[in-house]
């Protein structure tokens, strides 16, 4: 490990027909052969078929992780344009029904979904992933288990997932609710050593349950591929501006926890049940709720725990060169995220006379002109 603890940041998207604002049944394939020509190595498949990922190659710079992400969410745009199409960045997609959907034609995907059936059908949803390099798997595994206190507060400040099957949950972050019916997913087991947590996946790829540790889902979790800690629990953000701020504030928690052995080793079982009900309220009010403190046995606004947080990786910040970035933090406080605009679009379109589909097609319409970098045309 070079001590940069460099990232690498991997946003999923919906594809949709521009016309119909609805997931897109048609003009997928050959959007997708323009994408691959453009951005060679920068896409990738998903589980159905209506969704692309984008990933950055690895980054010690936000700056450049920013103007990568701009020109491939631009392009990405201009050739969804041209096919009669548009992406979107979202947790859950506001008019799109999942029993109209396709799976991927991909061989991994159709063993999957074989396994899966309703389950892997039903999973319409997109996520943001950072990963975040470490340098053995022994520390993946300690870091994974000391920075499940702060998984609530990323989830809160990526909130965009407000609808589903084209009616309002109520919640802010409805997809993990969605997600958390797929096997292996939500939080991870709290594993004492690095062996303790091969000794499951091993168990796992022996008894031919999962293939390789990939196929684990949880919201934080060690990668196969590369020598990082990856980060899964934040929705797809529709601004850049919250991709970013995520991205940096799990970076430098990452770090500083590496910094400090100490910080967070005396969690418990509680411990981790305390962040599961954090989980719930993080999905459930997002930025506008609080968090459970377990040391002073009550509850504390998101904006104040994220003060203390960016205080405690203020050094962080500093040292890794993404101070700007986190500031970005306390302005998605202070403006609201992609879920808390999508329901002030929904709900101004409804007092303006408009039907609830409507009022979501103007809220697809910000979507997919926010994350292209475009100007919306409402109704």
């Amino acid at each position: 490990m070079s001590g940069d603890y460099r990232f690498g940041i991997e946003e999923e998207y919906f594809v949709n027909s521009a016309a119909k604002r609805d997931s897109a049944r048609a003009g997928i394939q050959e959007f997708f052969q323009k994408a691959k020509e453009e951005f060679k190595d920068e896409v990738q498949r998903e589980m159905l078929e209506p969704q692309i990922e984008v990933v950055t190659p690895p980054a010690v710079d936000f700056a450049e992780a920013r103007k990568h992400l701009a020109a491939v969410r631009k392009g990405l745009g201009e050739i969804a344009r041209s096919e009669g199409l548009s992406i979107m960045a979202a947790g859950t997609h506001p008019l799109a029904v999942w029993t109209r959907q396709r799976a991927s034609r991909q061989p991994r995907y159709g063993k999957l979904m074989h396994d899966l059936q309703m389950l892997g059908s039903r999973n319409m949803v997109c996520g943001l992933h950072v990963h975040v390099e470490v340098g053995s798997l022994g520390e993946r595994v300690d870091i994974m288990n000391r920075i499940l206190p702060y998984l609530p507060l990323l989830l809160a400040l990526s909130t965009s997932s407000p609808f589903w099957q084209a009616q309002r949950t109520g919640l802010l972050g409805y997809r993990l609710a969605a997600y958390r019916e797929l096997p292996r997913t939500g939080l991870p087991d709290m594993f004492e050593t690095v062996q303790e947590y091969q000794r499951y996946i091993d168990t796992l790829v022996a008894a031919r349950a999962i293939e390789d540790s990939s196929f684990v889902w949880w919201v934080i979790r060690p990668s196969l591929k590369h020598p990082t800690l990856e980060l899964r629990i934040a929705d797809s953000c529709t601004r850049l501006d919250d991709t970013l701020a995520i991205a940096a504030l799990y970076r430098c928690l990452v770090r500083r926890l590496a910094r400090d052995r100490k910080l967070n080793a005396s969690l418990t079982g509680a411990s981790r049940a305390i962040v599961g009900e954090n989980c719930w309220r993080a999905q459930r009010y997002g930025i506008h709720g609080s968090f459970v403190d377990e040391a002073t046995r009550t509850a504390r606004p998101v904006g104040e725990v994220l003060n203390e947080v960016l205080d405690l990786v203020a050094e962080d910040g500093k040292a890794l060169g993404c101070e700007r970035e986190l500031d970005l933090a306390r302005w998605i406080v202070a403006r609201g995220t992609s879920a808390d605009k999508q329901l002030t679009i929904y709900t101004e379109a409804l007092g303006r006379g408009l039907s609830s589909k409507d009022a979501l097609a103007d809220v697809v319409d910000w979507l997919c002109a926010e994350t292209a970098g475009l100007q919306p045309a409402l109704h």
